[in-house]
Parts: structure tokens; sequence; C-alpha cells
């Protein structure tokens, strides 16, 4: 019997209790005897808590309540800063046994971690430094990023993949020298290696690249060399983590923020935190023997709470990003330029049915919304142009963003003027690690060496060893990349018409892959919701999302807002602002049944919503009229 087919009879016996409780219902995992003994969970029969297709995460009243604690009885950390880095902290010290709480004044991956460039990468830039430069340095971020690429994709295989991505050349000296450094990143790469790179010629380029052009710096193409690296869905791989963290035991809550630190009347170490729930106003302290700081961009800020003298560790950079209609790229194949007339990097990728291009690299001021100025989209169309045989328009934008990286500088190094790319791990204050720098790509191994900071700092006792480098995140255990077939064998998406009227509609590929690339195992939850809970209409022209989803979410992903369903549930703010502001009223009606939202909270959510759409210049974006393009 296949695998999807008995994934089907686990959750078939759960799937009446959840939808009948509005899926707030809490299933106690099967704990041995060896648990009950040590006190903790076994690495083992963690990994069958989350890996268990019926487990459903604790509801965010249950997580408040684990964080509200008392000096005699405190958290072994507590986390503030709900992005890659800090989810991925919760999620290695609650496997090693210890009680863990985080903190996140908006939502996960809110920040720097749902702007990325969805890339899971070695760095080939860095490779080439290390180079020419004779730089070991770099040379050791090269074969580290790389032996994370690897682990990123196996651990969270629905929402990671290989990506080939394209280099063109237009003289046969780049030929030469693209085609031996990219085969210089395989060797590196070894035994991590996703597929090997190839050189094409320029007329089976134009064939895997309809829109490359032909010619380009006055210089016909000769050909492109094709190589590998990873990509993935950022934000929902960092709601995947946050998921995976509070079913390994963590208490983790969004829309919370750290007001103050507080601090033992001797020693004057931090021994935890007053933190503010936004959703309810109401405050309430959180004792910890350690505290690490992941705030990203933010973590300055953080810092300050507990030294106001605290000298600044970030050198806050800008990437700004736009996606474009699917026709600007192939699907399944990337363009990369590593460098342009004036020395900066230009992409192209095929990312969720649509088109990334970018981006600038700038100095910025941190804020929490950041925005792309019309010069910066205008800079990544017109490098772009340059390499594409079609007209490329302003008017073509679906969407535009801007994300900051937070580039470190050690505090402790004698040098102060040196930014790091690596990350930085530091306790300047007792009490409080901080966690900063790095690249979404070995956002574990930041989390590793955090908690083992932290370990050393508190004089905690874990259980066990790290054991994360080889740890299937939720809904990634078991899944197969034929697990759509059986969403849309076994599936019918009802839908409930304009009139009242439920009508059944055909669970079709486009929306069964999504699903499944989404949820993973846990697609077929949602599939369940969209049958018999009339939530099977899609929410916007064009994109699979479904109804279903922001219902899931709610009870499932700790999905408190209509910009949490927007920007990091879906993506439909990053995809295309016109069907996301399309889609808004039909997600407020979903979650206000979810939540109890009034008509007051309804309109604030409408309100927010659109604010939030228009950083990222939804009013000078693509719109569109039943289906056409405006």
């Amino acid at each position: 019997m296949s695998a999807s087919a008995t994934r089907l009879r686990r959750l078939a016996s759960v799937a009446v209790a959840v939808t009948a409780c509005g899926g707030a219902v809490l299933l106690t995992p099967p704990v041995s005897s060896n648990d009950r003994a040590s006190g903790h969970p076994t690495v083992e029969s963690l990994r069958q808590i989350i890996n268990d297709p019926s487990a459903v995460v604790p509801s965010r009243t249950l997580q408040e309540s684990a964080l509200i604690g008392t000096k005699s009885g405190p958290l072994d950390i507590l986390v503030v800063g709900g992005g890659a880095t800090g989810c991925g902290v919760a999620l290695d010290a609650a496997t090693r046994g210890l009680r863990v709480g985080l903190v996140e004044r908006e939502d996960f991956s809110s920040g720097t971690s749902s702007r990325s460039t969805k890339l899971i990468h070695g760095g080939v830039r860095y490779l080439e430094k290390a180079v020419f430069g004779l730089d070991y340095g770099n040379l050791k971020l090269v074969f580290h990023a790389l032996e994370e690429r690897k682990q990123v994709i196996e651990n969270a295989p629905h929402l990671c993949h290989a990506l080939p991505c394209m280099t063109p050349c237009f003289d046969w000296f780049e030929v030469v020298y693209y085609w031996m450094g990219l085969k210089m990143y395989d060797l590196v790469a070894g035994r991590r290696l996703l597929h090997f790179s190839r050189y094409y010629s320029a007329q089976e380029s134009v064939e895997l690249f309809p829109t490359l052009a032909s010619k380009g710096k006055g210089k016909s193409l000769r050909g492109t060399v094709v190589y590998y690296d990873g990509q993935m869905n950022d934000s929902r791989l960092n709601v995947g983590l946050a998921c995976t963290a509070a079913l390994a035991g963590a208490a983790v809550l969004n829309h919370a923020e750290v007001v103050s630190f507080l601090k033992d009347e001797g020693t004057q170490r931090i021994i935890g935190a007053r933190i503010r729930d936004n959703l309810s106003g109401q405050e309430f302290d959180a004792y910890a023997k350690v505290v690490v700081n992941a705030a990203g961009p933010f973590c300055d800020s953080v810092r300050k709470m507990a030294n106001k003298d605290a000298l600044p560790m970030i050198c806050p950079s800008s990437g700004v990003h736009i996606v474009l209609p699917d026709y600007y790229s192939p699907d399944g194949m990337g363009l990369i330029v590593p460098k342009t007339k004036d020395g900066r990097v230009v992409f192209m990728l095929p990312w969720l049915g649509r088109t990334i291009a970018g981006t600038t690299d700038s100095s910025t001021s941190i804020t929490p919304l950041p925005e792309p100025n019309e010069n910066e989209i205008q800079f990544i169309l017109d490098a772009i142009c340059d390499y594409l045989n079609v007209k490329v328009r302003r008017t073509d934008v679906l969407s535009a963003w801007s994300g900051i990286r937070p580039l470190a500088v050690d505090p402790n190094a004698k040098n102060t003027e040196s930014i790091s790319r690596d990350h930085v791990v530091s306790e300047e204050y007792p009490g409080l690690v901080t966690i900063t720098g790095g690249k979404w790509t070995t956002y574990r191994s930041m989390a590793e060496d955090a908690v083992n900071a932290a370990i050393k700092s508190g004089k905690l006792s874990p259980s066990n060893e790290c054991i994360t480098s080889n740890l299937r995140l939720i809904g990634g255990d078991g899944w197969e990349p034929s697990l759509f077939t059986a969403l849309a064998q076994q599936y019918v998406r009802m839908k409930k018409s304009d009139g009242g009227k439920v009508v059944p509609g055909v669970m079709d590929t486009a929306a069964a892959k999504h699903l499944s690339h989404a949820y993973g195992t846990l697609a077929e939850r949602v599939a369940t919701i969209a049958q018999n809970e009339n939530l099977g209409k899609r929410l916007a022209h064009g994109y699979p999302y479904l109804e279903a989803e922001v219902a899931y979410c709610a009870r499932n992903e700790y999905c408190e807002s209509a910009i949490d369903f927007i920007a990091r549930r879906s993506r439909l703010a990053f995809l295309d602002t016109d069907a996301a502001s399309h889609a808004l009223p039909r997600i407020i009606e979903i979650l206000a049944t979810e939540h109890n939202w009034d008509k007051s909270r309804q309109k604030e959510e409408m309100q927010k919503a659109k604010e939030f759409l228009e950083t990222f210049k939804s009013s000078k974006n693509a719109h569109f009229h039943d289906g056409k393009h405006q």
C-alpha cells in the first residue's frame, strides 16, 4: 500500500475531531518509559512527535502560559526574535531537552527572513575571492555553506529544491573562466554536490532560456555555463521551523515583544524579560537562565536594553527585489550574471510560478518595514534588460520589496572596522548571548553555535548533543514529489457560490502541487478542510491558494492577522500585490470566523494590510481586471 494511502488512514482518525474543535485540539504524543524516567523525551521519540502527521501544535494561549514563569522555575533559554536563526535556536535547544521560550515582536519571518533572494547557496563569489585573494577564510565560508545547503534541502524537501542557474558568456575567455570556476565550485561541494555544472552552446542556451538575448555587451553569445544551487520558500520554511520547535516542546509566541530585561539585583545578570502580548496588550514576566538575542537587524536595539552604551555591531545593507510575470524566465532555470558593467550581480529566478529579479546592495537605515524606491526598481529593470530579448516594462512589475541584510561587526574583535560575512556570537552582558550576521543557508549551524554559547553561559545541562543536522521539519518526513497525485485523486474542492450554493470542484494539478509543496505531508489536512468545510475556492485569480489554507493556518500555524497570511503563510504579497489586495476581504472574513473578530477588528485588519501592501509599491505595480492586464 502506498505511503500516501497510509498517511490518509492515519489522518482519518483525527480529521473529524480536528474539524469539530476548530483545529484547537492538543494531541498528547506517546511517551516512552525512558522519557518518564529521564524527564525529557528521547531523541527518537522527539522525531516521532515531529514527524507524526496527526500532531497539532499547542494553542497560542497554552504557549503564552508556558512562557509565564517564576524565578524559582525559569526557562533554560529565552529566545528574542522569530526569524530563521531565532526559530532555529528554539528548535535546537528544545531537541536537546532544554526548556525553551521564544518571542517575536511581529510574526515569524516578518523581517529579513521572508525578504531573501530565496536561494540556498554556497557563495560562488566568496569562492572567487578565496582563489584570487588566497583567502582561506572565504574558502572556509564556502565549504561550510555548501555543507549546510545540502542539509537544509534534505531536512525540508517539500520547501526546498535544486535550481539550475545559467551564466551567460559573451566571449571565449568568459566561457573558460566561468567553466573552470564553477567546476571548482563542484569540487569544493564534494559529496554535497547537487548536480554537476556544464557548458551549453549558444543555440542550446537559447532553447533552454528563450528570452535570453543572443547579443550583449556588443558581442554575440558564445554559450552559457549552468551550475546548481538550492531554492526555497523562505517564510514557509521559517514558519515550519517555529511549528517544529513547538512540537518539540518550545513555547513560541509571535506578536509578543520584549519591553525590558529582568536583572538579578545582586549580580546584575539578565534573568529574563518583561514581555508585552501585542494582540491583547497584556504584559508578563518570563524568567530564563540565558536570553539569546536573535533579532537580526534589530539586535542592537535589544543589546541597548541591557546596556545603553553598547556599541553597534550591525552594518545594515538593503537588498531590493522585484517580481515579474512568468514569461520573463522559463520554469526551472535561473539566470545569474556575476558581474554587470557596473560590477553588481544581476539575476532572474523562477519562483512559485513567477520571476524574481534583483538585486541591489546599498547601505540603509534600520526600519521595521523597509521600502524599495523607484530608482532601485528601475536599476534592476535596466540591468536585466541588457540580457533579454523582450521588452522590460515597469508596468510588468507585480511586486517589489526591500530586505535588510544584518552584516555584523564582532564587538570583541580588535579591528572593529572588519565587517563579517560570517556570523558572530558574543556575550558582552552576563546572561545575554547575541547571534547575528551569517545568511539563511547557514541558519542551522548559527543556531547550534548560539545554543552552545548559551549552555556555557548558563551552565545548562542538555540531555543530548545537537541533532538538527539530521532532523526533518514538520511536513517533510515521508514527503514524496508524487504526493500531489494522491491529493488530486482523493479530494474535491467544495466551493460555495455567491448565491450560497455549494458545488464540487476538481482538485486540479496546480492546486494539488501547491498544497504538496507548501505543507508537505500535512497537505492532506488542508485538502480535508477544503472538502469538508466548503472552503475549496481559490482566493485570487491565477493563483493556487485556497480558502481552506486560511483556516488551516489560523488553527495550526499561529496565523494571527491578514498580513501574516498574505506575506508569510501564503506568498501573495510577494508575488502579486494586486492579487493580494483582491483576496483580502475573503481572507479577513475567514480569519474573523476563526478568531472571533468583531467588525471593528476586521476594518482595522483591512487598513493595516492595505498599508503593508503599499510598502511593496502596490499602487504602482501591475493591476488586473478579470484577469486582464491594465
